[in-house]
């Protein structure tokens, strides 16, 4: 490699999200030295969501190009690897150059698709522990086949498998992280190709697949001519977004657990086995050191906040809601119709139970009520992921925009029973980083030298103080059918 050995040697982290690219360089020690972004356009009609493949190569190319130029002469880089969101895929040719449009994440069109692979691959699904969806890769692997013609020698690549592609000049073995929702199965680590045979998916479309963490190539000199990454950089396997952030969390010993809400709530953690969940709304990636990665996502989160109170002064709300005893008012804040975990139930809604005896509830006190059903629902996942085996014994760690409600973060302390960590960076490409350097050590020793929290916080309340409204909110989600009686008793169980 071109470096200069008097440089600060760098791991570089690429983040591939909906909206942009996010390019950054971390030291061994976790500092960030130099960082540059570039926004991705989108088209999204109806249950359509593409992007232009090419457009995730010229961001990147470009925050690379300023990356560098930060860095300055002849940077020394010991390696990078790229994240990426779920399930979006394209087809490419020899060469990992796109053919087809990039299927996002959530594209939805594969419906019919996805009800095929359920019948064909069930046994596998269960024991995998999900159910394939309309947005994820395999349906709309499947989509593309019956409604493009796909040239000899063309190929199915993840998002990230395009990027790969460009930085090595040539295609690159997949990550086994992005190819879960294509059906890999990680606990073979194989393709299944009889389910595939059936679906009538050729076997010469599928890549190569390796575990996350594996050195897969080196960058070409196409690349250091247009990027000004040196020639030779070592490039290895991913993960997704999601398990990035949990990576950059620190979350990553085996019971360990990262909360992000922003939008919605999304849960994941570390254990040791695969947990297996016959309602199908938590499934597991697989860390580079062998253990399982449970998680599942909420239709529930801030976003109730903002559609209710919208341009409010949230400064003074939070004021008074962290200083507020807490309300006998309880809310199941969801907004819109179905929840997807800790229960799967499409035609679910939000609701509030109000105490008989009370007056008219007042906006400071409606606004704590959300915020303790935000905390109530996080409660009710971590009494799901119980309930299916997983250890909670670790640390736990908070991230998203709620993290910036202090109100917020101290009911959820309070209601979980537990300490709080906010780690000082959670971007995906960081925990890219942190990946590169635990290929060439261990995931402990990369995440206790380079992951720092920039603020705990602690239990103040006692639970007791919630336990009759958390006792109200699971009792009425069962009244009405959502809740499984097994995670009702369970929940019931830990008041």
């Amino acid at each position: 490699m071109e470096s200069n050995p008097l440089s600060a040697p760098v791991y570089l982290g690429i983040d591939l999200g909906t909206q942009s690219v996010r390019v950054i360089a971390v030291t061994h020690d976790g500092l960030i030295e130099a960082s540059a972004t570039e926004k991705l356009e989108k088209r999204q009609p109806g249950l359509r969501h593409e992007q232009a493949p090419d457009s995730w190569w010229q961001a990147t190319r470009l925050c690379l190009r300023a990356v560098m130029q930060q860095l300055g002469p002849h940077p020394h880089i010991d390696g990078l690897a790229v994240d990426a969101t779920s399930g979006t895929i394209t087809l490419v040719d020899s060469l990992g150059h796109p053919l087809t449009a990039g299927l996002m994440y959530d594209d939805g069109r594969a419906q019919t698709e996805a009800a095929e692979a359920n019948t064909a691959g069930e046994t596998l699904w269960q024991q995998m522990s999900y159910k394939m969806q309309a947005s994820w890769a395999l349906p709309k692997l499947m989509w593309l086949l019956r409604h493009t013609d796909v040239p000899a020698g063309a190929q199915l690549a993840h998002q990230n498998d395009v990027i790969n592609a460009h930085l090595a000049g040539r295609r690159l073995a997949a990550d086994s992280s992005h190819a879960l929702k294509t059906g890999y199965d990680l606990i073979r680590k194989q393709w299944p190709y009889a389910i595939f045979e059936a679906l009538r998916i050729p076997s010469a479309l599928l890549p190569e697949v390796v575990s996350p963490g594996i050195q897969i190539g080196e960058s070409s000199h196409e690349t250091a001519a247009e990027t000004g990454l040196p020639h030779g950089t070592p490039i290895f396997s991913g993960m997704t977004d999601g398990c990035a952030a949990q990576i950059a969390s620190g979350a990553t010993a085996a019971g360990s657990w990262n909360t992000v809400i922003g939008t919605t709530l999304v849960v994941k953690g570390v254990t040791r086995e695969l947990l297996h969940d016959p309602l199908g709304v938590v499934y597991s990636h697989r860390s580079i050191d062998g253990l399982w990665l449970p998680g599942g996502a909420s239709s529930t989160g801030a976003a109730a906040i903002a559609a209710e109170f919208g341009a409010s002064d949230l400064k003074r709300l939070n004021h008074s809601a962290l200083s507020a005893e807490p309300t006998r008012t309880v809310v199941y804040p969801l907004i819109g119709v179905g929840e997807r975990f800790p229960f799967a139930v499409p035609e679910a809604h939000g609701f509030t139970l109000a105490p008989s005896d009370s007056a008219p509830i007042s906006i400071e006190m409606r606004y704590r009520a959300i915020l303790q059903g935000i905390a109530m629902l996080e409660r009710l996942s971590f009494d799901s992921l119980k309930q299916l085996g997983a250890g909670t014994d670790g640390r736990f760690s908070i991230s998203g925009g709620a993290v910036n409600s202090e109100a917020l973060n101290q009911i959820r302390a309070d209601v979980l029973e537990h300490e709080l960590l906010i780690p000082a960076v959670t971007e995906g490409a960081f925990g890219m980083a942190v990946l590169v350097a635990a290929a060439q050590s261990s995931m402990p020793i990369a995440t206790e030298r380079m992951t720092r929290i920039a603020r705990t916080v602690t239990p103040r309340r006692p639970f007791s103080q919630y336990a009759t409204q958390y006792g109200q909110f699971v009792d009425e989600l069962s009244r009405r059918g959502w809740l499984p009686p097994q995670l009702h008793a369970a929940a019931r169980m830990n008041l």
